[in-house]
């Protein structure tokens, strides 16, 4: 007994040690940044654009919820639509071929396919730096973790779903979009927020395909360099001037927030998800 009360306590000291090594780092980020953004921000970061080495963050805040959106129409679509696939219409030799694809692409690093996206799409098509090579630089980062929750949470719903819509005599279309689709809601929206949470914190593939602007979006997809908030964090931080380095503090603040805000909304559409699936 003495040494089983032995292991059960050291498993369970490891368990808090292997927690504390996540916890503990993320923690004095979050205090180191907060510390440093809270005493120096002021309204007009959200409501400047950018002056050189001062001024707002206005242009970035817009550019990083606009390439944001871009990725989730983009690189969600393709996503969703290649989960679906896999998971429920592909077989043998298609889907391990299809599978491993976006797995090796899931390990490709991210300065590779920004480097990737510069040539192909800033440099061959003549985009420039640009709204849509930025998006579909992020789109393609984002896709293998879409796909790979869309694809899991599909196989996670119940076989009997789909024996019982078949047995009733419904089609398989109607009863992907009207069952097992929302029945794999949760999983999928969370697979997308993660998603776009890694992709909006990226700041190499930015630095190739999107550039940089102090003005906020025009609206054009090509030819038009945009802000976001990575860019200041990675360029302003080491700069002698005292409002350049405040400007960073601000936008690492903002884009925690950002960050925080997609969890939330996250959580929010999973519970109204589950809740109008029981109610059902």
């Amino acid at each position: 007994m003495n040494g089983r009360k032995v292991i059960n306590a050291l498993f369970w000291a490891a368990c808090i040690g292997c927690l504390a090594v996540v916890v503990v780092p993320t923690l004095w980020m979050l205090i180191e940044v907060i510390g440093r953004a809270v005493p120096v921000f002021h309204l007009s970061v959200l409501t400047e654009n950018t002056r050189g080495n001062g001024g707002g963050l206005r242009n970035a805040i817009i550019g990083t919820a606009v390439l944001g959106l871009g990725v989730l129409l983009v690189g969600g679509t393709v996503s969703v639509l290649t989960g679906v696939y896999l998971s429920e219409f592909a077989g043998g030799r298609t889907q391990s071929i299809l599978r491993g694809a976006y797995e090796v692409l899931a390990g490709v690093p991210s300065i590779v396919l920004g480097y990737v996206g510069y040539l192909a799409l800033v440099v061959f098509f003549h985009w420039g730096f640009s709204l849509a090579a930025g998006v579909l630089t992020l789109s393609v980062l984002a896709i293998p973790y879409i796909t790979k929750a869309t694809e899991s949470s599909l196989s996670q719903v119940p076989t009997s779903y789909r024996e019982g819509a078949e047995a009733l005599g419904l089609p398989i279309g109607w009863t992907l979009r009207k069952i097992v689709l929302k029945a794999a809601v949760p999983g999928i929206v969370t697979g997308m927020l993660v998603a776009l949470a890694l992709a909006i914190g990226e700041t190499a593939p930015m630095l190739y395909t999107a550039g940089w602007s102090n003005s906020a979006p025009t609206g054009e997809l090509t030819h038009s360099p945009i802000g976001y908030l990575t860019y200041p964090i990675w360029t302003f931080y080491n700069l002698p001037s005292k409002s350049a380095r405040d400007l960073s503090y601000d936008a690492a603040f903002l884009l925690i927030v950002f960050v925080l805000l997609l969890i939330l909304v996250g959580r929010l559409i999973t519970w109204l998800s589950r809740r109008h699936s029981e109610s059902n």
